[in-house]
């Protein structure tokens, strides 16, 4: 059994890292950082970029199951058209309206996502009660923060940025619970977490246990094999893995 596993860079690790709890087998991590960000793309190109890494990744290493490891083109694009073994992460909104108090939430996304009307529909489909506010946030720079490496080695810079694009709008709606709907931002939750000591951040990763549910159960191997491919540089990608405590081999892969 085999998983390939792509998104523009790094977003793609946090969900490997739940992967691997659940499944015992080949896996293969596309870090696509040639099209980094996903999050200020059309419509148009980003379904052109997912469907020709969808090709590559079939060409190349013939999945049984192919994760597209981002929030942004989940919501964005109606990927079932593009492949039956491709399935997508979505924002744990529903996890979050279970547990706020203040009834106040943050979607935190990319810009493109932020700015759709797919992810207003998103919300509508999770039958949110009409007592909650979601207050969608553009996190793109703190994206940016995880995709350059700076929360590996730039402390007090990253948590400037947090606050700047955060705490303004936290205090003054009093939220409590935010998803991390971009999987690049998990990186950045123990600078969130100590900036924003009332607040929840839920990590889309954790519910990747449903996506690969019935997949898992079929499989039976032993053994964990990680293969890395990036489309950006091989060295800084293998030097940032690195610093992650991640020393596999890492192979330049493009489309």
């Amino acid at each position: 059994m085999k998983i390939a596993v792509f998104d523009s860079g790094f977003g793609s690790i946090s969900i490997i890292r739940e992967i691997q709890k659940i499944f015992k087998g080949e896996l293969i991590y596309f870090a696509d950082q040639k099209n980094f960000p996903y999050g200020v793309k059309s419509k148009k190109e980003l379904e052109n970029i997912i469907k020709d890494t969808v090709d590559l990744l079939e060409e190349k290493f013939s999945p049984d199951f192919i994760i597209m490891a981002s929030n942004t083109p989940t919501l964005l694009l109606d990927y079932s058209r593009i492949s039956r073994k491709l399935a997508g992460i979505y924002p744990p909104l529903s996890d979050a309206v279970k547990i706020s108090r203040t009834r106040n939430i943050a979607i935190l996304g990319t810009r493109s996502v932020i700015q759709s009307e797919s992810v207003t529909e998103f919300i509508e489909k999770c039958n949110v009660p009409n007592d909650i506010v979601i207050h969608k946030i553009d996190c793109s720079l703190l994206v940016e923060l995880v995709e350059s490496g700076k929360f590996l080695t730039d402390e007090e810079y990253c948590k400037n940025i947090i606050k700047e694009v955060l705490e303004d709008v936290f205090l003054d709606n009093l939220i409590d619970v935010a998803t991390l709907s971009s999987t690049h931002l998990p990186f950045l939750e123990p600078f969130l977490r100590s900036i924003f000591k009332n607040v929840k951040f839920l990590d889309p990763a954790k519910n990747i246990s449903n996506v690969l549910k019935d997949f898992v159960e079929d499989n039976d191997l032993q053994q964990n094999v990680l293969r890395i491919f990036t489309s950006g540089d091989v060295k800084l990608f293998k030097k940032n893995l690195q610093m992650m405590g991640i020393d596999d081999e890492v192979n330049f892969l493009t489309i």
